[in-house]
C-alpha cells in the first residue's frame, strides 16, 4: 500500500469482533463523502472495459451500481478493491480524502475495503472460523490462540444472523449462509467499506431478504455498502443512491429519493432506451404433442428411501413453450436432470414419449441422439468450460458432426462458431476468446449456442436468465421465441413467477417432487401459481 494510503480506524492487529464503525446519518445524503472514483479506466489489450467512470459513494449509504453485463461494473470494482493493482488502470481513487494506489486485496482491506465477488471464495473442506481468519490467525508466540479466535467467531456469527456453531464445515452450509459467513469475515477486517458482488443472485427469497436487512443493519452502523445487482426490486427496496455505467462510463448518479428514481429509469440507463414490455411480442403456432414424460421417479442422490421426484409427468407441443414453478427444493433441477441422461439420483421409474414413441434418455449421449438437450443452472461449474474458448464450447455437446476419420476439422468448427456468434448476437472480439473473459449474459448465450448446434427437438432451460441483465434478459427471450417459432419444444425452469407468466404458453407446478398442476397462459396469475407451488396435491387450472 502506498504512503498516501489511508490506515484504517483502530489497530490491524487487533481486529474488532463485531466490526463496528459507528452510526451513520439518518438521512445518508447528508453524510459526508468517503470513496471518490474519478476518471477510471481500464484496458485488456485493445478490449476497453472502463473509458472514464466516476463515483461518489458517502459513509452510511448503500450505492447500487446498475449496467448491462459487460458494462464494466465488476472491473469497476476489482480496480477499487486491489484486484487490478494501481498502475493497471487511469483515473484516482480517493478514500477518506486522500488518494490511495492499492497494490493488491490486502492493501484496499488494509483500508477498511472489502469485496465479496459472486463467486465466493470460501475453502468447502475448511471449517467456519478457518475460512474467516484464513492468512490471518491470532497468534502468541509461535501458537494459534484457537479458543480466542472462536469466541470472535461466535459473535460475528451472532452479529450476521447465523446460528452455526464455527467449527462447521462450509461445505455442508447453504449458499445463503455461506454468503453470511463471507459478511462475518468482511466485519472482521474492520469493513468501512463492502462491495457485494451480486449477493442474492444464487439466493431463494428468505435468504435474500435476510441478506438485505443484514445491509440495512451494517448502514445503520455507519459501514457504506457498495452493491452490485440486477435485480432491480431490490436495488429500489434498499439503495440510497444508484450510478448507471454503460459501456464504460457513467451514465448517471441519483438520489432513490428522487420522484422518478425506479425501475423505468434504471433501465432506461442501463440499455439506452426503455423497455417498454420487458418481454418482446409473440403470436404462438403450436402443433401436435412432441414430448411426453410419464409417472417419472427419482431417488434422493443422498438420503436412501427418499423421492426427489415423485410420479412427475409433463408434455410439450411442438412450438411451445412451457413453464416449470416451483420454490427451492421442490424438485424442478432434479426431475429434468434425471430425465436428461439419469444425470441426478437414482432412476425408479417411468416413461419418455418423443412424437408418440418411448425413447431412450438413460443417459446422456442417449438423451442428445433422442432429440433432447439441457442448459444447466449454473453455467459456470456444470454448463461451460470457462478456460476454453467460445469455439470450442459451442462444439464440446456435438463434436461429431466436426469429426472426420478422428480428427476435428477446426476450420468447420470456426465456422459453426461464428455463426453462431452472429446469430445470437454473441459480443466479443471473436470465437478464439476465453468464455471466462465474456459477461454473463454473453456466457449463456455461448450455452445456448452449445445446445442449439446439437440440432435438438426439445431444449430444456434451466434458469436460464440468473445472473443477467434485463436487456441480456430480452435478448435471451428472443431466442427462445425464435427456438421455439421453428418448431422445436421449450422447456424452461425459473425462481421468477413474472418471466415464467410473461414467456411461457403453460406452465406445470411441482412441490416436493410432484407435479401439483398446471396453468394456460390465458388463466395464469401468481396468486394461482403461488397455490399450486405450495400444494401437495393439484389439478388442471
Amino acid at each position: 500500500m502506498d504512503a498516501r494510503t489511508p490506515e484504517p480506524a483502530g489497530s490491524a492487529g487487533d481486529p474488532a469482533a463485531d466490526g463496528s464503525v459507528g452510526s451513520a446519518p439518518a438521512d445518508a445524503s447528508a453524510a459526508p463523502v468517503v470513496l471518490e472514483m474519478r476518471g477510471i479506466g481500464k484496458t485488456f489489450g485493445p478490449v476497453v472495459a472502463l473509458k472514464r467512470v466516476d463515483l461518489e459513494a458517502r459513509r452510511g449509504e448503500v450505492h447500487a451500481i446498475c449496467g448491462e453485463n459487460g458494462a464494466g461494473k465488476s472491473t469497476l470494482m476489482k480496480v477499487l478493491s486491489g484486484v487490478y493493482p494501481h498502475g493497471s488502470y487511469t483515473g484516482d481513487i480517493v478514500f477518506d480524502g486522500q488518494i490511495c494506489e492499492f497494490r493488491s486485496i490486502r492493501d484496499s482491506e488494509a483500508a477498511g475495503i472489502v469485496i465479496i465477488h459472486q463467486e465466493l471464495a470460501l475453502c468447502a473442506n475448511l471449517s467456519i472460523l478457518e475460512n474467516i481468519y484464513l492468512g490471518r490467525q491470532h497468534t502468541d508466540k509461535g501458537m494459534i490462540r484457537w479458543e480466542s479466535m472462536r469466541g470472535e467467531a461466535r459473535r460475528l456469527l451472532a452479529k450476521v444472523g447465523l446460528d452455526e456453531n464455527p467449527d462447521t464445515l462450509v461445505g455442508q452450509l447453504g449458499v445463503g449462509k455461506q454468503q453470511l459467513v463471507e459478511i462475518a469475515k468482511a466485519l472482521s477486517k474492520r469493513v468501512r467499506l463492502l462491495i457485494l458482488d451480486e449477493p442474492t443472485a444464487a439466493l431463494n427469497d428468505d435468504d435474500s431478504e435476510q441478506l438485505l436487512e443484514l445491509i440495512r443493519q451494517l448502514r445503520a452502523e455507519g459501514v457504506t455498502c457498495v452493491i452490485i445487482s440486477h435485480k432491480l426490486g431490490e436495488i429500489e427496496e434498499i439503495a440510497d443512491t444508484t450510478t448507471i455505467i454503460r459501456d464504460g462510463e457513467t451514465v448517471e448518479s441519483f438520489s432513490m429519493r428522487d420522484p422518478d428514481a425506479g425501475e423505468d429509469r434504471i433501465i432506461r440507463g442501463m440499455v439506452g432506451r426503455s423497455l417498454d414490455s420487458r418481454f418482446p411480442d409473440r403470436t404462438p403456432q403450436i402443433g401436435e404433442e412432441l414430448l411426453r414424460i410419464e409417472d417419472w421417479t427419482t431417488e434422493h442422490a443422498t438420503i436412501p428411501d427418499r423421492l426427489a421426484v415423485d410420479h412427475a409427468h409433463l408434455s410439450v407441443r411442438a412450438g411451445e413453450i412451457v413453464g416449470i414453478a416451483g420454490l427451492m427444493g421442490a424438485g424442478r433441477t432434479e426431475f429434468v436432470m434425471s430425465v436428461f441422461g439419469r444425470q441426478y439420483g437414482t432412476y425408479r421409474g417411468g416413461k419418455v414419449f418423443k412424437n408418440g414413441r418411448e425413447i431412450d434418455v438413460s443417459t446422456v449421449r442417449r438423451a442428445i441422439a433422442a432429440g433432447l438437450a439441457y442448459v444447466s443452472e449454473d453455467r459456470k461449474e456444470a454448463g461451460l468450460n470457462l478456460i476454453q474458448s467460445i469455439r470450442e464450447n459451442i462444439s464440446a455437446a456435438a463434436l461429431g458432426k466436426l469429426t472426420r476419420r478422428g480428427m476435428i476439422d477446426e476450420h468447420r468448427e470456426v465456422l459453426v462458431a461464428q455463426k453462431y456468434q452472429r446469430d445470437i448476437r454473441i459480443k466479443t472480439a471473436g470465437v478464439e476468446t476465453v468464455v471466462g473473459n465474456l459477461s454473463g449474459g454473453n456466457q449463456q448465450k455461448v450455452a445456448l449456442a452449445k445446445w442449439m448446434y446439437t440440432d435438438p427437438d426439445v431444449l430444456i432451460l434451466d434458469e436460464p436468465t440468473r445472473g443477467i441483465d434485463v436487456g441480456a434478459k430480452f435478448e435471451i427471450y428472443q431466442l427462445i421465441h425464435e427456438l421455439a417459432a421453428t418448431g422445436r419444444g421449450v422447456i424452461v425452469i425459473s425462481s421468477e413467477m413474472p418471466e415464467l407468466i410473461g414467456l411461457c404458453d403453460r406452465i406445470y407446478a411441482i412441490n416436493q417432487g410432484r407435479v401439483t398442476g398446471e396453468i394456460d397462459r390465458e388463466d395464469v396469475t401468481q396468486e394461482a401459481l403461488m397455490r399450486l407451488m405450495t400444494q401437495e396435491e393439484g389439478v388442471r387450472a
